[in-house]
């Protein structure tokens, strides 16, 4: 049997495609192959479940279009299939005069992206968290929580229903792309498709080299380690709260996150993992290690951020340190407030120059679609990405 699509990936991004080229071509024959036993169980399951409002991007730019639209997606899915979220807003919080300066820019970049926001004094800041301290705040009321597990769970049925195939614990092994066809293998096992398409996620340099594609980049693995609060402190915050973002730094920092089981969370830092999917503290994979270590991308990322991978990689092993970071804009938290929580792991897209992808980055060829970057939010913007590379897979299709 020739399939429609094969899609490899069982993340939100790899759902979110075949929901949506499901709901394009009413019977079409679509396979999805996912490695793991249950769907989602990586970069989707690991994330803080934040429903991003699209604060942070350059006005006018495709994350910030998409982020705002997979916001509105997510809700009205989630409203659809009974899936419980909740709109609880996000403080991003200024603790000093540099950091009202960057809050200034993000309002204005803010209006500019028609994100509803609003600011706030420390007073005002005070009365609506009390054990928050800072000299002013942005209140961004449309960022909510939700399990993006229970999204995935609810996306794979809906796949199912529509005629598509789902193949868990299918890891794969080989890819022959010829000029009619796409042969994946997993095993002895083998599926035939007119078209492949990869959200590999940690794995998507792996499976494009697989697939015969000469790449430039890297996956490098950071890993995003959180603490949990104890349940004597989930009424600590009644919204998110998020430092004010450096903006020479990838990452948003350490931030107090409600979670949808009504938990807080706090986290997460941003350290080189040295395992692409080791979650505990202390993994360590020798072929992911040896692989980005050979990769001059690596270094020069290094090199170039040295002194916040420095700071980071100290608070990963002395808790105090990452308290301080805490304590900056909360202050009551205390050592024994920092739980034991399962980190999470991004897959990072690095140049050969050491640049750091922040856009989207694929890969394609006549039969082949391969999403080498989807970057964050990318849990949030699931639904339109999908939709985008719906479009990317339709022209010309024979």
């Amino acid at each position: 049997m020739i399939h429609d699509y094969c899609i490899i990936g069982g993340g939100i991004v790899g759902l979110a495609t075949a929901r949506e080229l499901l709901r394009r071509e009413s019977g079409a024959s679509l396979i999805l192959l996912e490695k793991e036993e249950g769907l989602g169980r990586h970069q989707t399951g690991h994330n803080s479940g934040v429903i991003h409002a699209g604060i942070y991007y350059a006005p006018g730019s495709l994350k910030a279009e998409l982020c705002r639209r997979g916001a509105q997606a997510t809700k009205e899915f989630c409203e659809k299939h009974d899936i419980r979220f909740e709109v609880c807003g996000k403080l991003i919080v200024a603790t000093d005069a540099r950091e009202m300066q960057r809050t200034e820019a993000l309002y204005e970049r803010s209006v500019a992206n028609d994100v509803e926001v609003e600011r706030i004094d420390a007073a005002e800041l005070r009365r609506r968290e009390p054990n928050i301290t800072g000299l002013g705040a942005l209140f961004v009321p449309s960022t909510g929580i939700v399990s993006y597990l229970q999204i995935c769970e609810a996306m794979g049925r809906e796949i199912q229903t529509a005629g598509g195939v789902i193949a868990l614990g299918t890891e794969v092994t080989g890819i022959r792309e010829t000029a009619a066809e796409v042969e994946v293998q997993a095993g002895e096992r083998r599926w035939t498709a007119k078209r492949l398409i990869v959200c590999g996620g940690l794995q998507s340099d792996r499976l494009a080299r697989l697939a015969g594609l000469e790449i430039r980049h890297q996956i490098i693995p950071f890993r995003g380690e959180y603490y949990r609060l104890p349940p004597s402190r989930n009424d600590i915050v009644s919204s998110l709260i998020y430092p004010a973002p450096d903006p020479d730094l990838p990452f948003l920092g350490v931030h107090l996150t409600r979670m949808i089981d009504g938990s807080v969370t706090v986290g997460p830092n941003a350290v080189v993992g040295f395992a692409r999917e080791g979650y505990p503290k202390g993994s360590v994979n020798l072929r992911d290690l040896f692989q980005y270590a050979a990769f001059p991308g690596f270094w020069k990322t290094v090199l170039k951020n040295r002194k916040s991978a420095a700071t980071e990689l100290r608070n990963s092993f002395w808790k105090p340190g990452y308290l301080e970071e805490c304590r900056k804009y909360c202050p009551s938290l205390t050592l024994a407030d920092l739980l034991p929580m399962e980190a999470g792991i991004r897959a990072q897209a690095v140049m050969r120059d050491g640049t750091l992808v922040h856009d989207f980055l694929f890969g394609e060829t006549d039969r082949m679609l391969h999403v080498y970057n989807a970057p964050s939010p990318a849990a949030t913007s699931a639904i339109p990405i999908g939709e985008m590379i719906a479009d990317k897979c339709r022209p010309g299709r024979n």
